[in-house]
């Protein structure tokens, strides 16, 4: 399945080391202001190459919007946007035509579908998110020019070192996209010290949705708190999802739980900020000998995989899950409403 949300919809296609990928958005309303800059200041934020706790594959991530605008406003027809792929070395990939990297998608790919594109990892790539963030920045749009709603993610805990402070302008003053600037220091020092022992790092990331729509969500199977941990799921690093207080909500009492304005009551938004933390697991790639498993069925010991990656994924993930809430945000915005005075 390609293909997200129901009212506004987005379809990203295109693999790691294909021509191109990008997104169609359908459901976008006619008359938004929209240009190719609105987009590629969020494509820039998620862009490889950016900075050193990044991945070297230097991608310029140049969107181009091929249709659904004309004279800057959206027409309310389907927008079509591609990223050409400029910077791909698939010879270093070659290798793992018949070997399954530890930690990826390789292996269940080959075994559901008898066939994949190993370059890069295809379409489980990473890299797949960027046709999220094309349609993440026009929901984005949508949701601050009628709501004034701002979606802010940070990188909240890293290699054991935990985020005090949230400054939003902070954020991306560093590279490791922290709100606090002495914890990013620290955290970035974890970066260094893991890629210099040629491992990785996962972390957790925080997302503020700040002044969202009232009445977003509905009471049973579409509550919004669980259209947003399908979302943030869906993005192949994310571990585990938590919305308000999360786990923290088993050991408290009633009385106090109940005084709490979490955003989200009975599956609805009710105006209230909205906070939602995830965990995000380590980069599976890494330069260590490493046991994998080949087509053929044998194992093959200390195996070292190629190629450029990222030390750590937190960091270009932030303005993937920024553009997942949007999506969600945007999609429960656009449903058709149910009350008569609403109309």
């Amino acid at each position: 399945m390609n293909t997200f949300g129901r009212h506004f919809r987005v379809t990203t296609f295109g693999e790691s080391h294909g021509v191109a990928l990008g997104a169609i958005i359908d459901g976008c309303p006619a008359g938004l202001t929209l240009c190719e800059e609105d987009i590629q200041m969020e494509l820039n934020r998620r862009r490889p190459g950016q900075s050193k706790v990044t991945t070297p594959r230097n991608e310029s991530d140049s969107v181009e919007i091929l249709s659904g605008v004309f004279e800057g406003k959206t027409l309310g027809t389907p927008i079509a946007c591609i990223v050409r792929n400029a910077d791909q070395k698939s010879k270093d990939y070659e290798m793992f035509r018949d070997i399954f990297r530890p930690g990826h998608a390789d292996q269940s790919w080959e075994e559901k579908y008898g066939y994949r594109d190993h370059r890069g990892g295809g379409r489980s790539s990473g890299r797949e998110t960027v046709g999220r963030v094309i349609g993440g920045a026009i929901a984005k749009k949508i949701l601050y020019e009628k709501y004034g709603t701002q979606i802010l993610g940070f990188v909240s805990e890293l290699g054991g070192v935990k985020a005090e402070i949230f400054d939003a302008e902070e954020r991306e003053k560093n590279p490791v996209r922290c709100g606090d600037a002495l914890a990013a220091e620290a955290m970035l020092k974890k970066i260094m010290d893991a890629k210099r022992a040629s491992d990785s790092l996962g972390g957790e990331i925080t997302v503020f949705i700040k002044n969202p729509p009232k009445y977003l969500g509905s009471p049973v199977f579409g509550k919004l708190e669980g259209e947003l941990a399908r979302a943030f799921l869906s993005c192949g690093a994310v571990r585990s999802f938590g919305f308000g207080s999360g786990g923290g909500a088993k050991d408290e009492k009633g009385s106090s739980q109940n005084l709490k304005r979490e955003g989200i009551s009975g599956g609805i938004s009710t105006g209230d900020d909205i906070c939602i933390t995830v965990s995000v697991k380590p980069t599976p790639s890494i330069s260590q000998p490493q046991t994998v498993h080949q087509k053929d069925g044998s194992v093959q010991e200390n195996f070292i995989i190629g190629g450029r990656h990222d030390p750590t994924i937190p960091p270009r993930l932030v303005p993937v899950l920024e553009a997942m809430a949007a999506l969600v945000l945007g999609d429960a915005l656009l449903a058709p409403v149910v009350r008569m005075d609403l109309l």
